[in-house]
């Protein structure tokens, strides 16, 4: 089926993603109608070729051409797409420039594929009923709003009876005095008979508040202990990658809804009180006892519904590390959000959030040596509606925190690591209204504080297994004392998330099955916090492919281009006339490699010009010479012996040669990462695992080499002229 019949059954809100991909750059009517004949041409070939794209563009006039003419031989001109007007638009804006079409195109439909493959994901680790509970309990929270209605005109109805009733009281004598057809007893049976009018009609306004309330009972105990914990659940894992929706649209909806029934009902109640006092109704205490009982239910609910409506919508993050929220750095601001889901109008102004640093936190006052800290001064916001989503947010976003001595004498140390440490954040607001207080609280999910980037790695590898075994309830902040194993299940979903999120691709089952060979030797299928952190340093090397691909090879990962065995390649960089060039050597299959390894290849290499051989791999980057990282796995000498005196045969070498090599179209800036540390790993031993794992991620290109460096984004040869 076509990529855009697909995308035409998602919701409205991931539509209106599409359509911002072609909003002021292309028709939406174009791309909706020639559908079919878009998503059969090759753009992106055709975007790096100007004959193609020209000769392309004609073929898509034609296109547009035999279109109009069917549809004047159908004469179906007014009632199907204006082709004509379709061609028209094309020329005028693409004829002189075909490859600008191509480009765009190109670009368009990957975004699409980006917006589709998120959607199938979520999909597949979502509860596949889950849209049906929200239509269902979309439904009943519009029925509770309606009786609501019902209520309020049954109530006005009551108090329309009750004054008549009322005025006739009050009034028969000089009635009867007036018409001498009435009679004291006529006007006594008048009145009876409106009194149970009243009573009966006072009987089904109880009814309609108690069975409101009930169903008010029933969405509070959904909304409080399903829907958030469940949307809690999401963001957590959205937090490590994960393609949830954290949207809050639906929540802040029905909380916003069933907390004004809420209110509305106890309106109700008063003015029923009040009438009953004002009429002197003969059942007066019975009423009143039972209004009081429904009034408590409806403050029980009002609590439990304000209590839990103060979330945090966006966790605590770093600018410059917008990957991995969670991860805090001393004396480096962060930002992060607070939403009141109950949005109602006379909320605003009277909500002033304020943050605490581990509040209330036993673990910061028992542990020995766990680090303290504070904000580097006061913040507090007042809630302000003004916003995006129309509801009631406050955001910080200029925070930081600073570490404060312990007040014990003393070295001490923690029994955690530092990255093993565990802090929270809570928020902490005050709501008065309606003759209520309530103290209300929420909190984010833990957080590392770093004080190098150094450990940034290590702590996200903290923040991933937190996430994928506790839940946002649980709050064991001293997990890593004793922390639990992970199945490979919980564990390979969370790495896969980590190539979803960074290169909009998860891993395949053959990288995943490689991946559990090197990490699950349990019988049982479990993995161990330190063999996955610690002691071989597993994720640390992944953690080096990521950011690799992050910076380098998020095109490459994303569309899937790579050999299908793993391969490896080295680059170097000439400098000339003041331009950078980058070439980049056929990728070494892991065959080739049995024959020649990694290392030699490297010494030996050959870069044949005319009149000039020579090896322009001279150091690895940014300045090691090439001897000193690799010489201990030399295994071939670089120049062969002439003759040896055992032998009539002149010594070989296996020789690895390259003609007059092209740089490829683009030439990036190095960059390097003196954050990580390449002596904690045996380099061998990482090209070994490297391809084992077969992380299909490399081809021939500009791109930096993830091999030679594994534990972070590698490093070109360049060649020092």
């Amino acid at each position: 089926m076509a990529q855009w019949q697909e995308l035409l059954k998602l919701d409205s809100a991931l539509q209106s993603r599409v359509s911002q991909i072609y909003e002021r750059l292309f028709p939406r009517e174009i791309r909706h109608c020639l559908c079919d004949w878009i998503e059969s041409q090759d753009w992106d070939y055709t975007a790096v070729d100007e004959n193609r794209a020209r000769t392309c563009f004609h073929a898509l006039l034609e296109y547009l051409e035999e279109q109009w003419n069917r549809s004047v031989q159908h004469s179906n001109i007014l009632q199907g797409p204006d082709f004509q007007g379709m061609k028209d638009y094309l020329i005028e804006h693409f004829q002189d420039e075909p490859v600008k079409l191509a480009i765009l195109l190109s670009k368009s439909l990957k975004e699409e594929k980006k917006i589709l493959s998120s959607v199938t994901v979520t999909q597949s680790f979502s509860n596949p009923g889950m849209q049906l509970m929200w239509r269902e309990l979309d439904n009943k929270v519009t029925e509770l709003k309606c009786q609501l209605l019902e209520l309020k005109k049954e109530v006005k109805t009551l108090e329309g009876l009750n004054e008549k009733l009322d005025y006739v009281q009050m009034t028969w004598q000089s009635m009867v005095e007036k018409n001498v057809e009435l009679t004291s007893s006529v006007v006594e049976e008048e009145c009876v008979k409106r009194a149970f009018i009243i009573t009966k009609t006072k009987q089904n306004v109880l009814q309609q508040l108690v069975n409101i309330s009930n169903k008010a009972a029933q969405i509070v105990a959904t909304l409080t202990d399903v829907e958030l914990p469940e949307w809690k659940r999401r963001q957590q894992l959205a937090c490590i990658g994960s393609p949830m929706d954290t949207c809050l649209e639906h929540l802040q909806k029905w909380f916003t809804t069933v907390a004004e029934v809420l209110y509305g009902v106890r309106e109700q109640l008063q003015k029923m009180q009040d009438q009953n006092n004002k009429y002197n109704a003969a059942e007066t205490s019975s009423l009143t006892a039972s209004i009081d009982e429904i009034e408590r239910l409806v403050l029980s609910l009002i609590t439990k519904l304000l209590s839990s409506a103060l979330v945090v919508e966006k966790q605590p993050i770093i600018q410059n590390l917008p990957h991995r929220p969670l991860i805090l750095k001393t004396g480096v601001r962060f930002k992060v959000t607070v939403r009141f889901l109950a949005n109602l109008p006379n909320f605003k102004g009277l909500l002033k959030v304020k943050p605490v640093f581990d509040k209330d936190i036993e673990e910061a006052i028992a542990a020995n040596g766990f680090r303290l800290f504070e904000f580097t001064r006061e913040y507090s916001k007042v809630f302000d509606e003004d916003t995006p989503g129309g509801g009631l947010t406050a955001e910080f976003g200029n925070m930081s925190l600073k570490e404060r001595k312990a007040k014990t004498k003393g070295s001490l140390e923690s029994y955690l690591g530092v990255t093993e440490e565990l802090h929270i954040i809570r928020f902490v607001t005050v709501l008065q209204y309606a003759g209520q207080t309530l103290n209300i609280e929420a909190s984010s999910l833990p957080v590392v504080i770093v004080s190098s980037t150094n450990q940034v790695s290590s702590a996200w590898a903290s923040i991933m297994w937190w996430n994928t075994f506790s839940t946002n309830e649980s709050m064991n902040l001293s997990l890593f004392s004793d922390p639990p194993p992970l199945t490979w299940q919980q564990l390979s979903q969370a790495l896969s998330w980590q190539f979803l999120s960074i290169g909009q691709r998860a891993l395949d089952e053959d990288q995943l099955s490689m991946l559990r060979d090197k990490l699950v030797d349990d019988p049982d299928g479990l993995v161990y916090w330190r063999k996955f952190s610690k002691d071989e340093g597993a994720w640390i090397w992944i953690d080096g492919v990521l950011d690799l691909i992050r910076k380098h090879l998020v095109d490459l990962w994303r569309d899937g281009e790579s050999n299908k065995d793993g391969a490896v390649t080295f680059s170097w960089v000439n400098h000339s006339n003041g331009e950078i060039h980058v070439h980049a050597v056929d990728p070494y299959t892991k065959k080739e490699l049995v024959a020649l390894s990694l290392p030699d290849a490297i010494n030996s290499y050959t870069l044949s010009a005319p009149g000039r051989n020579s090896n322009p791999l001279q150091y690895l980057y940014p300045d090691i010479p090439k001897d000193t990282a690799f010489r201990r796995y030399y295994k071939v000498s670089a120049s062969p012996e002439t003759k040896t005196k055992t032998s009539e045969y002149i010594k070989r070498m296996l020789a690895v040669i390259s003609i007059n090599p092209t740089p490829p179209p683009f030439s990036p800036l190095m960059d390097d990462d003196p954050g990580m540390d390449t002596s904690e790993t045996d380099w061998c031993q990482m090209m070994e695992d490297f391809f084992e794992f077969e992380f299909d991620i490399l081809q021939p290109s500009y791109h930096e080499t993830p091999f030679l460096h594994p534990p972070s984004p590698l490093a070109n040869y360049t060649d020092p002229v």
